[in-house]
């Protein structure tokens, strides 16, 4: 079974930092590169990912910068979603957030280590419960 997701940036960023290959960011992105998970994208949020990932606090290696983000764009659908009129705390999330809704008729999940970004919703989700969710349906 597919799922359409969205990855918040702090679960891709996560998921590439993390020394546990069981943790639920490298899941959800291990499932993204199995095709389980097929990521919901904007151009925006290919801005975003790029633009953090490649701070150089984090130390990451310019090519699996790259393999993440081709990926992302092969593997996934790019979304021009219509304005929600939504009010985030942190409006940098509206574009995150609309592309999700953008989808909401197959399903898609807004997966984010941030929950409180975002309005109570049962479509957004932490990696964990995202994780469970494409278990319970195996």
């Amino acid at each position: 079974m597919e799922y359409y997701a969205v990855i918040d940036t702090n679960v891709l960023l996560s998921a590439l930092l993390s020394k546990k290959e069981d943790s639920a960011t490298v899941k959800v992105l291990n499932a993204v590169f199995d095709g389980i998970i097929i990521p919901l994208y904007h151009q925006d949020i290919l801005l975003e990912y790029n633009e953090v990932l490649h701070r150089e606090k984090f130390h990451l290696q310019e090519e699996l910068i790259q393999t993440v983000l081709k990926s992302i764009k092969q593997y996934g659908i790019e979304i021009f979603p219509q304005p929600t009129g939504a009010v985030l705390i942190d409006m940098d999330d509206l574009i995150f957030y609309e592309v999700a809704m953008e989808k909401r008729d197959d399903n898609a999940y807004l997966v984010t280590g941030n929950q409180k970004h975002y309005p109570f919703r049962d479509f957004i989700v932490t990696p964990t419960e995202m994780m469970e969710i494409i278990t319970a349906s195996s």
